[in-house]
């Protein structure tokens, strides 16, 4: 059974990435029926209907998310998603045609590959024809391709990394899983040690520890504005979008646990929640609290299955 975001019955992830222009587009389908939302914090979003995800909304079912890379111009992905959806005959029925619901977000990648190329409609198409309900690929791949963390001092001094994934089934039958793209300005951190897996990188090798230098205020910030940290959290459980919406809250703390600093101006981070309805429904407080353990193992997941790339190293180059 696949300990990714796959572990969800229904659920089928496609990648899809141009390696010369080190950028990608990760797409995550669903099952008819499923309920979404969403929770954006940071200071730099790019996201396509989101809005539709909240409870007072009149739309209460999502079709897939589109992760991408290319700033706001890799939400052009999205509309792929949308085309393949569509000659398949899924989508919200308006009567007259079938007009699909995905949500979208982007992560800036434009100063780690080319400025001029970013994901774009066929892109997101691709992404689609690739989905499969098999173990999630992680690493630098799909929107993964142009993640970095750790900019502090510039992107010269950054760390590659990528997407993670992770799942736990609880003893009932109910499985909550994780997906993560970490693109952060700040550093991430290995839980169980508090020691920094991957991050900024001092002029004589080390982790300099951003969140010390902040407090210090002793360093010129380098690269603020190319990050943002994406995540879908998915459950067979049953949810309302108002439950949704709370998961997603709860899920957020899983970016604050690993990943410092985190929200900042620079970072438009964003967590979706899916729940398919194939299980019954958990309290909130269970499902909330095991949700952000899950993002945070898939989140050191994240630059853990990173592998050098554009130049820069991977947590495997620097520990080995």
């Amino acid at each position: 059974m696949s300990n990714t975001l796959t572990a969800v019955a229904g659920i089928t992830v496609g990648h899809a990435q141009d390696l010369e222009a080190l950028t990608g587009c990760t797409v995550v389908l669903f099952p008819e029926g499923t309920t979404g939302s969403v929770d954006v914090r940071g200071g730099a979003p790019g996201t396509r209907e989101t809005d539709l995800l909240a409870p007072h909304a009149m739309i209460q079912h999502i079709d897939a998310i589109c992760l991408s890379g290319g700033s706001a111009y890799g939400l052009a992905a999205a509309t792929g998603v949308m085309r393949w959806l569509r000659e398949r005959g899924i989508g919200y029925d308006v009567g007259v045609a079938v007009v699909p619901i995905v949500p979208a977000a982007v992560m800036f990648d434009l100063v780690f590959g080319a400025a001029d190329r970013w994901p774009d409609e066929e892109m997101g198409y691709d992404a689609c024809d690739a989905a499969s309900s098999a173990k999630v690929s992680e690493g630098c791949i799909g929107v993964g391709t142009g993640a970095t963390v750790g900019k502090l001092l510039g992107m010269q001094q950054a760390v590659k990394s990528g997407i993670g994934s992770a799942a736990v089934t609880l003893s009932d039958g109910v499985t909550i899983a994780a997906l993560v793209v970490t693109n952060a300005f700040g550093d991430v951190y290995h839980e169980k040690t508090g020691s920094i897996l991957a991050g900024a990188r001092g002029p004589q090798g080390g982790f300099v520890n951003t969140s010390q230098q902040l407090h210090m205020q002793q360093t010129q910030m380098g690269f603020r504005s190319t990050n943002t940290t994406l995540a879908v959290v998915a459950t067979d459980a049953t949810l309302d979008k108002a439950g949704c919406q709370k998961l997603a809250q709860m899920a957020q703390d899983g970016l604050a646990r690993a990943i410092r600093p985190i929200h900042t101006p620079f970072d438009g981070d964003v967590v979706f929640t899916a729940a398919t309805g194939n299980k019954p429904a958990l309290h909130l407080a269970l499902l909330g609290s095991i949700a952000a353990d899950v993002l945070v193992e898939a989140i050191e997941r994240s630059v853990s299955t990173a592998t050098a790339l554009g130049g820069l190293p991977a947590l495997s180059d620097l520990t080995s």
